[in-house]
């Protein structure tokens, strides 16, 4: 079996602040050429990216990718609506945990596997502000233990 070259172009931080992550899969993305180009410059942005299912199909919206310099007429619209590649089965599994669980898709990431263009999707839960305060003083603690033990084997 082949080893596929996988290459992060982007990644949605803010998400894991903002989410529990329940369960991630991998989806391809429907994309016109100009979007790849401006793609492999690194001119996307995720940040208030969110997935839906309508009329059977995976949808990301809110994603924007910056138009590409050279593009010209080719170009098409930054914040437009793209379809995600699933298999049916999948997508109507997600739906039915989306309706009755509350829960909600939310891109992760985008990458580029060999020449493909795919999307890691998670299915996340929303975290209280409680939540976000709790696991930050829990990352502090974290990181004062290490230093302290850094110190101490110094």
């Amino acid at each position: 079996m082949e080893k596929v070259n996988t290459k992060t172009i982007v990644q949605n931080r803010k998400a894991y602040h903002d989410y529990y992550i329940e369960e991630t899969f991998e989806a391809g993305i429907e994309l016109c050429g100009t979007e790849v180009k401006s793609l492999r410059q690194g001119r996307v942005n995720l940040k208030d990216a969110w997935c839906s299912v309508d009329s059977g199909e995976l949808i990301l919206k809110g994603v924007h990718i910056s138009p590409y310099e050279q593009g010209n007429i080719f170009n098409r619209p930054p914040e437009r609506d793209r379809r995600l590649l699933a298999h049916k089965r999948e997508i109507l599994r997600l739906y039915g945990l989306i309706k009755q669980q509350g829960l909600t898709l939310i891109p992760l990431s985008l990458y580029f596997k060999g020449s493909l263009v795919k999307v890691n999707v998670g299915l996340c839960r929303g975290k209280k502000l409680y939540d976000k305060r709790a696991a930050a003083a829990e990352r502090t603690a974290k990181r004062n233990i290490e230093r302290a033990v850094k110190e101490r084997n110094a």
